[in-house]
């Protein structure tokens, strides 16, 4: 182990707690089983009691894993640890992960004494330990704990029974020397802190988890957490693609290395962003859309005469084909899924017929489709897969420079067809009060986002927007499409729809209120 990082992979935990960023049942599955498949070490599958969709995915994950460890995540107290123990105990490689705040801000939130957490500590970790062998323990905010405290309460985790201790910057608020400085004080003082692995989980709340998280392998930390695109809370997670191949490319001054297969990074970060409904950042270290991309001069003049002049990794390396060869009217099926197979994204059965129907249709619109809007064809169709409540049948607005614009839609509702018109300011407000002329929400539009999938006039346009409803659930949806307005509106459905999963998920009125017939 003195060279090998393990990583532990929590985008279907502390990712999907991004706000907003919910995903369903069967997209869980499946992007478990592309970690697996990637050389994940470990997945946190979900936190089991929190609801019975979270219990039953991680106990579906668990039971179809192949070769990851399926880790589950449990407060300080019984009921927890049992229930995560239920949801992990069939997979192959189980692991029990408890935690509780010991820093003096957290202490305060259960009322503990420092004597009375230690105790529920031992009593805990023992308690897990008796169920599972695998179990790993976290004292949550440990970058502002107090030295001696956090030494005591690690050092009675081991005793317990603890094979992993994890030590979370929770906030985000330690920088990289007090990162190595923690770990290797820790690994050196604690007793039996020889005989445990330690891990790092560091937040990007100030920009510094990936080189938090590097910094902590360097003082002896041989297990990283992260998520995939750096998604998570605030400001999200360490980026596994950053940490795996910061760690590949500078293996001359950290000489780590990790299982990960690399090639698989872009199919995976595509899949989480649009399982999630949270778009890469164009310039997202190793994903983002302009990650190797070259528009200067110069820089185009050093990459013709050597890639290696502006590029330290291969675009191959993470899954990119390194070029773009852009599709028409006049292309086949079999260019079109092997392009697919390219981007990441295999076809099955039907999917590669309904796909290239789309296909055609937007290279009826467009001169050439590129990469780009193959992927948000794909998006549209893996969101339009879900079994949703309402799809959206037609749509017409009517525009002028004088008064309001009007919406005329067509919408499919368990089945049946309903129409609404209804003018606004402009043809999105337009399109969305016509949406909520048919299904009357009391959810609020917290974000309207658009930005263009290529260059030029005939560009797709993608379409972030994230609801909230009345009870504080949110969801985010996208779509894209050459027409602005369709994509605002079919991205506005798909948040909608995305509520109406969750709350059916959660036992709850699946219209939140009742929808009306149209005049």
């Amino acid at each position: 182990m003195t060279d090998r990082v393990v990583i532990f992979d929590t985008t279907l935990r502390d990712g999907e707690q991004s706000p907003g960023a919910t995903m369903t049942h069967d997209e869980k599955l499946e992007i478990a089983e592309m970690l697996d498949e990637m050389g994940v070490d470990i997945i946190e599958a979900g936190f089991p009691i929190a609801s019975e969709g979270d219990f039953a995915a991680v106990r579906e994950i668990a039971e179809r894993s192949k070769s990851a460890t399926i880790c589950g995540l449990a407060r300080a107290n019984y009921k927890d640890i049992d229930r995560c123990w239920e949801a992990v105990k069939h997979a192959q490689s189980p692991r029990i992960h408890t935690f509780i705040g010991t820093s003096p801000l957290h202490r305060a939130i259960p009322n503990l004494t420092k004597d009375e957490m230690a105790e529920r500590i031992h009593d805990t970790v023992s308690h897990a330990r008796n169920l599972c062998e695998n179990v790993q323990w976290s004292p949550m905010d440990a970058t502002r704990t107090e030295w001696d405290y956090l030494k005591r309460v690690v050092e009675i985790a081991i005793n317990a029974g603890a094979t992993t201790i994890n030590i979370p910057d929770t906030v985000g608020y330690t920088a990289p020397i007090e990162s190595a400085d923690l770990i290797r004080r820790l690994v050196a003082e604690c007793e039996g802190g020889q005989d445990v692995i330690f891990a790092t989980h560091c937040h990007n709340d100030l920009g510094m988890a990936t080189a938090n998280s590097l910094a902590a392998v360097e003082g002896g930390a041989r297990q990283i957490e992260c998520t995939i695109n750096g998604l998570g809370e605030r400001a999200g997670n360490t980026a596994l693609e950053e940490v795996v191949m910061a760690l590949r490319t500078r293996s001359d001054i950290m000489p780590f290395h990790t299982n990960v297969d690399t090639t698989k990074i872009m199919a995976v970060s595509r899949r989480v962003a649009s399982a999630a409904g949270f778009p890469v950042q164009f310039n997202k270290a190793i994903v983002g859309k302009n990650a190797f991309a070259h528009e200067s001069g110069i820089h185009q003049d050093g990459m013709l005469k050597n890639r290696e002049n502006f590029e330290i990794m291969k675009p191959e390396d993470i899954g990119l084909s390194g070029t773009s060869l852009p599709l028409g009217k006049h292309s086949g099926r079999a260019a079109l899924r092997d392009k697919m197979e390219k981007l990441g994204y295999p076809m099955e059965g039907n999917q590669l017929a309904d796909l290239f129907v789309r296909f055609k249709d937007l290279a009826d619109r467009k001169k050439e489709v590129e990469d780009d809007d193959l992927i948000a064809l794909m998006r549209d169709e893996i969101a339009e897969d879900q079994n949703e409540f309402m799809q959206i049948k037609s749509l017409k607005v009517v525009c002028g420079t004088e008064g309001p614009q009007k919406a005329n839609l067509v919408m499919v509702m368990e089945g049946e067809e309903r129409e609404a018109s209804a003018s606004g300011d402009g043809p999105v407000d337009a399109t969305f009060n016509a949406v909520k002329a048919l299904f009357d929400h009391g959810a609020r539009l917290d974000l309207y986002q658009v930005h263009a999938v290529t260059q030029g006039t005939d560009a797709q346009a993608t379409v972030s927007v994230r609801m909230i409803d009345e009870d504080g659930r949110v969801a985010t949806g996208q779509s894209a499409d050459t027409d602005t307005v369709v994509a605002s509106a079919k991205a506005y459905v798909n948040a909608l729809n995305r509520l109406i999963a969750r709350r059916e998920r959660e036992g709850t009125d699946a219209k939140m209120v009742s929808y009306k017939d149209a005049g």
